[in-house]
């Protein structure tokens, strides 16, 4: 950050209450403050790291200690805005009877809607002018998922929620459905008290339901197993051994979230650009293997789908496709993609078949 020019005699604490109160009115549901200190959740990032838990996830290497150290990311940071927005779709298809038909497509609830990378990093934004409007100008940058963040411990540590045993941020009185966002800044903002208490207690829920044991242990995630992981990050060939897992996920899974007891105090979003768009709470696999690249282009523009691509689309339901009864409809389906110009295609509507054929 370089040296800006700011407006002398500011009221922090004054300034900090009004940050709060600027957050509610954009749409935020929780905002706190935080200071910069991660050392003891770096430790904990370096020891995943060199576990290779992160898969082929190798950004996650190269930014370092950038993660853990906001003022090694964005020089002169000082403090951090945390912020967080519910999500949860009132007008969704009950997530478990999508789960419980494997003719249907569940996509992970976050991802049916606008993408939210946009929409919160554009109130972060207006939420910037704002302050500016009170300091002058000042150094500041947003962050949404979209750099290397320790977000969920700098919510924690802003009094936003306890990281649960499944590694997602858990609010007491609103669960885990809900993004998070930052506004890193070199303002001296009085901070919130952490939240040092973790009501997850002896649940095991959330451990016991993952589909491939990627909770490998209380607050403990192997990315290289767990389905948001083999459906998103992952370019290439899905192991086998997961594929059977996976069911009808084709983008995400939500699993341990709807299995938390903390969500029974959970929100649905009243933000609208959230609602469920294309009607992907209730879509059929066959339908949704059947788009075209151009449709696949066209119906996910603006949302935080778009960024796997067709060919890693068209992979993810086919090994739904090959979880899904036979009939043949399915195995025609599957058939005419039988020569696809992938070869990663290829292989998985090949894997699908064989599924079908064998019974």
């Amino acid at each position: 950050m370089s040296n800006p020019v700011r407006t002398t005699n500011i009221n922090y604490v004054m300034l900090a209450s009004e940050i709060k109160n600027w957050g509610l009115a954009l749409g935020f549901q929780e905002t706190g403050i935080t200071a910069v200190d991660l050392s003891e959740d770096e430790t904990r990032l370096i020891n995943w790291l060199r576990a290779g838990r992160h898969g082929e996830m190798h950004y996650m290497e190269r930014h370092g200690t950038k993660r853990s150290r906001p003022s090694d990311l964005v020089p002169g940071t000082l403090r951090v805005v945390s912020v967080r927005m519910d999500y949860l779709p009132p007008d969704a298809k009950n997530p478990s009877q999508v789960l419980n038909d494997p003719g249907l497509a569940y996509v992970s609830r976050y991802a049916t809607g606008r993408d939210y990378h946009k929409i919160i990093r554009s109130r972060l934004q207006k939420l910037a002018n704002q302050i500016k409007s009170v300091t002058g100008t000042f150094g500041y940058r947003a962050f949404v998922d979209s750099a290397p963040v320790l977000e969920k411990a700098l919510a924690r540590n802003a009094g936003l929620g306890w990281i649960g045993k499944h590694s997602n941020l858990i609010n007491p009185q609103a669960g885990s459905w809900f993004f998070i966002g930052e506004l890193y800044t070199d303002l001296p903002l009085p901070v919130d008290e952490p939240f040092t208490k973790n009501h997850c207690g002896a649940c095991n829920a959330c451990i016991d339901i993952c589909p491939t044991q990627a909770i490998i242990g209380p607050y403990q995630v192997d990315a290289r197993r767990c389905i948001s992981y083999l459906t998103i990050e992952l370019r290439g060939s899905i192991p086998v051994k997961f594929r059977k897992a996976i069911g009808n996920r084709i983008y995400g899974c939500d699993d341990c979230q709807l299995v938390c007891p903390w969500n029974k105090f959970a929100h649905n979003t009243e933000e609208r650009d959230f609602r469920i768009r294309h009607g992907l709470d209730n879509a059929t696999l066959i339908d949704l293997f059947n788009w075209t690249e151009q449709e696949f282009n066209e119906k996910t523009e603006g949302s935080a789908i778009r960024r796997i691509g067709y060919e890693s689309w068209l992979r993810n339901i086919a090994v739904a496709l090959g979880n899904t009864p036979t009939s043949e409809t399915v195995i025609n389906t599957l058939t005419v993609r039988r020569d696809h110009p992938s070869e990663i295609v290829r292989e998985h509507v090949v894997w699908a078949l064989e599924q079908h054929i064998s019974n």
